[in-house]
């Protein structure tokens, strides 16, 4: 993770250039008091008008030139915020790409949507707004109790002892906060989590009448975090009356005991009306100081849960100088390879070879490992033991990118983005497939037809995750996704199960007319896979028997089993 000091560091230059125009207006904010100091002394009590109209004047460019500094300070430091916050939000969506799958089988999205938008936003806050306030607050004092001190050092006590009040009801607040912000952070990932599972499972909440338990569910996290907000602003309310009371009695005070160093003759009144308007300049620190450390709080309580992310790596072994295969035909091997996950063992002695061009057909019962065979090839896991190889190169020392671009899949749940047909179709080539090919992945896919029935055909915009389309019209666009991407290995992961038989036909028939492609097929039906080079059956893990589709029939196995169930008895004479 970059820390935040690198982000600054990269932006120094620019930040320097804010605190130089901070200065420069901070300057002109001491220096206003010093010229009424003299208007009132030599002009009101002196009663000498002659310099009036430059003093005035002077007060008027003192106006603008504050202005214009300030605009220029206010406007760098926001832009440095932002760009800082659009840097950090890049880079932590780049290291949650770079995490490995099993990051996310235990992660919830929610909880990443929190900390990419709404935490990050809280951290460049923090570099923004908040640093500028804090440091303006801190010179400003400075100066500040430094004129202070040259106009009557007696005198002065007073805001130094008000400001040490306020610094310390701060501090206590601060750490009386940090827990609550933290709670609140949490609360927030999982509320939101809440709503994004519930608005992208919609129908199934509605297709069990869930309604009422979802938003009941819903409720009571957000009662909880209306809960925590509220213990916040509480926490707050008890504080802030302490830096309001101080604000708004330091100008009186100053006012009451320098009228009487006045009388005394210690001070002009020029002076004591400087000291006052200095005064004033110490009462908008006192007042900010709440707001600052209430915003640093949460920053850091945000900053922790960006940090967590950040401590997360990708347990897939990298390899520093990954091996180039020149040109990828396919070819696709299993060496004795197991899986496990913590102390369940998903695979166990996995081995094959399929040559370039060949067909592997892979069946077997739910949770006996077919899916697990496809996550290891595209390198979403690394086998606990074995060695998966590409053209008899071990992908772990190939650059993943190579082994994930050798093969295109259909996964079987067929995710489809919000976009267009066609968008979604060439995800695989975007910048250089071309239309022809696109609608020639179609057909295919048996997908070309029902596309030119819709309104825009392959300009359709469809929603989010496919909603509008059927599961077979989404399972033929992915079809159709994975065959445009052109790679010499197709996966097909249980990706016709949403098909009328006569479709998932006639799509085999078309697959079957592209030559050169390596596949590797799961499925539940034995239509899908019977015309495969070789069909392997998992059991429990392990290949619990492998040949032909009239070989398995013969051995009257699992795989005749799986036959008769879903084509009805046969009698013993070869099957075709």
């Amino acid at each position: 993770m970059n820390t935040l000091g690198s982000y600054i560091k990269k932006h120094l230059a620019t930040y320097t250039m804010a605190i130089v125009f901070m200065l420069f207006a901070i300057a002109l904010d001491m220096l206003y008091p010093k010229i009424t100091e003299v208007i009132v002394n030599e002009v009101i009590v002196a009663r000498d008008f002659r310099r009036l109209s430059l003093f005035l004047l002077a007060i008027l460019l003192i106006g603008v030139g504050r202005s214009v500094f300030g605009y220029f300070k206010e406007f760098t430091f926001d832009r440095n915020c932002i760009t800082i916050g659009t840097e950090m939000r890049k880079d932590l969506f780049d290291h949650i790409q770079s995490l490995s799958l099993d990051y996310f089988d235990d992660a919830n999205t929610g909880e990443l949507m929190a900390r990419v938008k709404d935490d990050i936003d809280k951290v460049y806050q923090m570099v923004g707004m908040q640093a500028m306030l804090g440091l303006e607050v801190i010179l400003n004092v400075v100066l500040v109790l430094y004129f202070m001190v040259t106009i009557n050092p007696l005198l002065t006590l007073l805001p130094v002892a008000c400001m040490a009040i306020c610094g310390s009801a701060a501090i206590i607040m601060e750490k009386k906060l940090d827990k609550v912000y933290d709670d609140i952070s949490e609360e927030n990932a999982l509320l939101t989590t809440i709503a994004e599972e519930n608005l992208a499972g919609v129908r199934t909440v509605k297709a069990f009448a869930r309604e009422q338990m979802e938003i009941e569910k819903f409720r009571k996290h957000n009662e909880k975090y209306y809960n925590l907000n509220m213990k916040e602003a509480s926490t707050i309310i008890k504080f802030y009356p302490v830096f309001q009371l101080a604000a708004m009695f330091l100008p009186v005070a100053c006012a009451v005991l320098g009228g009487i160093s006045v009388i005394r003759g210690n001070m002009t009144l020029g002076s004591l009306t400087a000291y006052i308007i200095y005064s004033r300049n110490c009462t908008w620190p006192m007042e900010e100081i709440g707001w600052i450390t209430n915003g640093f709080s949460s920053s850091i309580a945000s900053l922790k849960k960006i940090k967590k992310i950040y401590e997360e790596h990708s347990t897939l072994a990298v390899n520093e100088t990954p091996k180039q295969v020149g040109h990828i035909d396919g070819a696709v091997e299993f060496d004795h390879v197991s899986m496990s996950f913590g102390e369940k063992k998903v695979l166990d002695d996995i081995s094959f070879s399929l040559q370039p061009g060949k067909t592997l057909g892979i069946m077997g019962e739910t949770g006996s490992g077919k899916s697990t065979i496809i996550n290891l090839l595209q390198r979403f896991y690394d086998p606990t033991n074995g060695t998966v190889k590409i053209d008899g190169a071990n992908i772990k020392d190939m650059d993943i990118s190579q082994v994930r671009s050798a093969s295109a899949v259909v996964m079987q749940d067929s995710f489809l983005f919000s976009d267009s047909i066609e968008e979604n179709i060439k995800m695989g080539r975007r910048d250089e497939m071309t239309m022809p090919e696109i609608e020639d992945a179609a057909r295919i896919a048996q997908a070309d037809g029902f596309i030119k029935k819709l309104e825009q055909s392959y300009e359709t915009v469809i929603g989010e995750r496919g909603v509008g389309l059927s599961g077979g019209q989404k399972q033929r666009i992915s079809i159709a996704r994975a065959v445009s991407k052109k790679a010499p290995i197709l996966v097909l992961d249980d990706s016709t199960s949403a098909l009328d038989m006569e479709t998932e036909a006639e799509i085999q028939k078309t697959l079957d007319t592209i030559t050169g492609v390596t596949r590797l097929i799961v499925a539940h039906r034995i239509s899908a896979v019977r015309n495969a080079d070789e069909i392997i059956f998992l059991k429990d893990g392990h290949i619990a028997e492998r040949g032909t589709h009239q070989q398995l029939l013969d051995k009257r196995g699992l795989y005749y089993d799986t036959y008769v169930a879903q084509y009805g008895p046969i009698e013993r004479r070869k099957v075709s």
